[in-house]
Parts: C-alpha cells; sequence; structure tokens
C-alpha cells in the first residue's frame, strides 16, 4: 500500500509479502522503488529520500505489542537499502495501515480512538500510536496538518 505517513510518502507492506532473506527482500524493493536511478521512472518512488521509504509491518508475537515496523531508507541514485536509521514520519502511518489490513482485529467494531503499541525494529523501542477510527478502519478526515514546505 502507497500512503502519505507524516510528511514522507512510503510503501507499506506486509512481512510475509516480502522475501525473509534480506537480500532477495533488498534486491525486490530496490526494483520496486526504482532504484537506482535519479527519477525513479521505473518505480513508485519519487527520486527524493522522502519519497523513498518502505515501512515492513507484522502482527507481534512480543508481550504488550501489537506490531512490529522496520523502516528501510531505499536510495535513490545508488541500489542501497538501509536499516540503520528509524522514521517517525511513516510510523505514523503504521496503525492505519495496520487496521486497513486486518493486522489488529481486537479493534475490528471500534468507533473513536485506538492504541496501537508499535514495536521498531531498528531502534528496538516502542512507541504508541493513537488512531482515530469508525468502525475498525482509519478515518482519514480531520483537522490535523502535517506543515511542509516545498522542495526547491
Amino acid at each position: 500500500m502507497l500512503m502519505r505517513g507524516g510528511s514522507s510518502k512510503g510503501a507499506y507492506f506486509l512481512a510475509e509479502d516480502l522475501p525473509s532473506d534480506a537480500v532477495a527482500r533488498d534486491d525486490l524493493l530496490l526494483r520496486i522503488v526504482g532504484s537506482p536511478g535519479p527519477r525513479q521512472i521505473d518505480g513508485i518512488g519519487g527520486a527524493h529520500p522522502l519519497t523513498s521509504k518502505v515501512a515492513v509491518v507484522a502482527a507481534s508475537t512480543r508481550p504488550g505489542v501489537d506490531l512490529d515496523y522496520l523502516f528501510l531508507q531505499v536510495g535513490v541514485d545508488e541500489a542501497l537499502v538501509s536499516d540503520g536509521q528509524n522514521c517517525g514520519n511513516l510510523l505514523a502511518g503504521i496503525g492505519p495501515f495496520a487496521l486497513e489490513r486486518g493486522l489488529l482485529p481486537q479493534h475490528a467494531d471500534a468507533v473513536g480512538e485506538v492504541e496501537v503499541t508499535i514495536y521498531m525494529a531498528n531502534t528496538e523501542s516502542v512507541a504508541v500510536a493513537t488512531v482515530p477510527v469508525e468502525h475498525g478502519l482509519p478515518r482519514y478526515d480531520g483537522g490535523t496538518e502535517v506543515a511542509w514546505e516545498p522542495y526547491r
């Protein structure tokens, strides 16, 4: 699923839909995003690091945690996929993605807001996200805005 998370855009994948081998996974992601390539014309990347990001999500088996999230930064001009950092922007989309994909069945009928606990594999830390919902699905309307400036 292609989603905006914060001030970034990225491809969100279920972990089970990607190869478990990191080399094979990274090769596939490079092709999906269109890297290396300064314009990423052959893929879904946006020719900028803010639009060449990937979130890999799975239901967690960790006690007290709902989801596991691995962030991958895909290079634009080079064939590189890095897990050496985290991304709070894509983190903002993890809860909505998981609700859309049915990873949070405990919230299937929820109305109002739900709290989603997310293990961030890159930094081995946990975040709690609050997601507005209507009948178990994320609400995308509302008054929240993300500040941004056009790229020059």
